[in-house]
């Protein structure tokens, strides 16, 4: 009995330490405030414009880490490619959380058709600085 006591104690006080941590924010990238997407940002084809073809390239975004930029294909206004230009890669830890962290965030912008995508777990600000300069590709596109 006593043994029950304890663990549903012990289960509820974890429990209310959970609910009153708060929510997981992504970091800030240096030299910048954190990437908030807006609806005039929005990388989705605005009314009365021409979809646009092309590649362009969106800024290059200093990190912590190092600088990231990429460069976004369109066609006819959608999302065919990103293609990485520059990421950190200053030891081998860099270019690993890179190698495995940049596909994923390839894949989930063209999936997604816009830079309004979930960081990768273990790589947040190369996450950032990626969605950072992918959306400063597609509002060239969109401008």
């Amino acid at each position: 009995m006593r043994r029950a006591v304890l663990a549903t104690t012990g289960i509820s006080a974890l429990t209310v330490t959970l609910l009153a941590l708060k929510p997981h924010q992504l970091p800030t990238v240096a030299g910048g405030a954190a990437h908030k997407p807006s609806d005039a940002a929005s990388p989705s084809t605005p009314a009365g414009s021409a979809a646009r073809t092309g590649t362009f390239t969106g800024d290059p975004i200093d990190t912590q880490y190092g600088t990231v930029q990429v460069a976004a294909t369109l066609a006819k206004g959608k999302i065919t490619a990103v293609k990485v230009l520059r990421a950190p890669d200053q030891n081998g830890r860099d270019q690993q959380i890179a190698s495995y962290a940049l596909p994923r965030l390839t894949q989930e912008a063209l999936g997604a058709q816009s830079a309004h995508i979930d960081a990768v777990s273990g790589a947040s600000y190369t996450s950032q600085g990626y969605i950072q300069s992918l959306q400063s590709a597609l509002d060239q596109a969109h401008a």
